[in-house]
């Protein structure tokens, strides 16, 4: 399929489900759980990141085709590189730098010719060229904005996702409908969730 080089590059998020228990568990208890053959804890582990990882083929242009194929190496490296994994908080940055490989290696050679990365600790250590540094940087930032929004309550999640992720923002009047509000509530509502999402990026960014 032809790739559209017009198209925005935007942060999009997933309609809110019903809450999952173990969206709010670490990366940790997901591992673990994983490693233990738990296929629920697998699923929510690819959910918490598949936004991560879809975004860089969309930012090196790549067709859906290409984006799904990277999507499924990526897992599939994932699930094998799962037990060798010793730190668990540091899966963030280990997904966007296969990813990133994957994408880069993927626009600038031949199938053929496509470089396999190597394991979590070389990935880490191997140096990136400045284009895919970049993309690293943006896609970092915007999956700090999906956890931080995660972890909100889920009116909070379903309220900013109307406001701010669908065009066009829909109306007060149609959101107070949606989500059982006053009219008149919907904008302090906004503000409170707002808050708590600024509260949230802070704890993030110290960590």
């Amino acid at each position: 399929m032809a790739n559209d080089q017009n198209s925005p590059l935007t942060l999009e998020l997933p309609s809110v489900p019903p809450p999952n228990p173990m969206a709010g568990w670490s990366e940790a208890r997901l591992v673990e759980k994983c490693l233990d053959g738990d296929e629920s804890a697998w699923c929510t582990l690819i959910d918490r990141y598949k936004n991560l990882i879809f975004s860089i083929p969309i930012k090196y242009r790549l067709s859906r085709e290409e984006a799904t194929d990277v999507f499924q190496m990526v897992c599939l490296e994932l699930l094998s590189e799962l037990p060798r994994i010793r730190e668990p908080k540091a899966l963030p940055k280990w997904i966007l730098l296969v990813t990133t490989h994957k994408c880069y290696h993927l626009k600038n050679q031949d199938r053929r010719n496509q470089e396999k990365t190597e394991g979590f600790a070389k990935t880490l250590q191997k140096a990136l060229p400045p284009e895919a540094e970049a993309i690293v940087q943006q896609a970092e930032s915007e999956q700090q904005v999906r956890q931080a929004i995660a972890s909100l309550p889920h009116r909070c999640q379903q309220l900013i996702r109307l406001l701010f992720f669908e065009e066009p923002a829909r109306p007060y009047d149609e959101v107070a409908s949606m989500l059982g509000l006053a009219r008149g509530s919907v904008g302090f509502t906004r503000q409170q969730c707002l808050d708590r999402l600024r509260r949230k990026m802070q704890e993030i960014e110290r960590k």
